[in-house]
């Protein structure tokens, strides 16, 4: 946490840069029309609030497992480098932040990164954010991060592979790399697309693209190509009867791997 004289200096910490490389300029204009909305806890994306906080909280546990932590101390997370890739508002920077570790994220939407640096004053949280591509950071920050975090990044991308490669390069060897996305099954069509987006609405219509959700053993594939080490999966799913995200075995939707970088790619 910070104190309010040393405000001043968190507002300089963030770099901007014109991100060039593998994006599509029409998923970023989704999250752009996305970014004020994030943080409002009755507003319209309170159901996506929600999904946050489970997968923070399994994040959170798994990168103490990786580095004999105890995930119940207040400052878990103490020492530790963590990037986020694709950290929009910073859902997940202020979580990790407010657990002691030091927090950079990175996004292709300027937006995002502004509302993420906006709310990031408003908790008195020391946090970088960049307005760049992984594909720059992967060029400059080799090596340097603990845990690296890649949270519902790859399904918007055109070049999922490369994605995974640069998240790998980024973390340090014997470092954690976690990733989440969608299955692309049957069931995160009509859960995934239809019922948050057309139903539940508490996603926008068009965020996803069903052809581009990556399966369990698509994304271990890529992961084993660059350098990745599977360690654990879990699956997520949403309770109708108490509006709330708990972790399932069950990967047919929303699921997460985490893997440890091994020496060499």
């Amino acid at each position: 946490m910070l104190d309010k004289d040393k405000l001043n200096s968190v507002q300089n910490n963030s770099i901007e840069r014109a991100p060039s490389g593998n994006f599509s300029h029409s998923e970023i204009a989704k999250f752009d029309k996305l970014a004020d909305s994030w943080w409002d806890p009755n507003g319209k994306y309170k159901t996506a609030l929600e999904f946050n906080r489970a997968r923070v909280e399994y994040f959170i546990d798994q990168i103490c497992i990786h580095y004999g932590r105890d995930p119940h101390n207040s400052a878990s997370l103490k020492g530790l480098h963590i990037l986020d890739v694709g950290c929009g508002g910073g859902l997940v920077c202020e979580s990790l932040a407010k657990a002691g570790a030091t927090v950079v994220g990175i996004d292709v939407s300027e937006m995002s990164v502004e509302v993420a640096k906006r709310h990031a004053l408003k908790s008195l949280l020391n946090i970088e954010y960049r307005h760049e591509h992984v594909q720059h950071t992967s060029t400059t920050d080799v090596n340097r991060y603990d845990v690296v975090i890649n949270a519902e990044v790859i399904e918007h991308v055109p070049n999922q592979k490369e994605l995974v490669k640069q998240c790998s390069q980024l973390c340090k060897v014997d470092g954690c790399v976690i990733m989440a996305t969608l299955n692309r099954t049957i069931n995160s069509y009509f859960i995934g697309i239809v019922g948050a987006e057309y139903i539940m609405r508490y996603l926008p219509i068009g965020t996803h693209h069903w052809q581009a959700f990556v399966t369990p053993l698509e994304l271990n594939r890529m992961a084993s190509t660059a350098g990745l080490n599977f360690v654990t999966e879990i699956g997520m799913a949403y309770s109708l009867f108490n509006k709330t995200w708990h972790m399932t075995p069950n990967l047919g939707v929303n699921y997460v791997q985490v893997y440890k970088r091994l020496a060499s790619v």
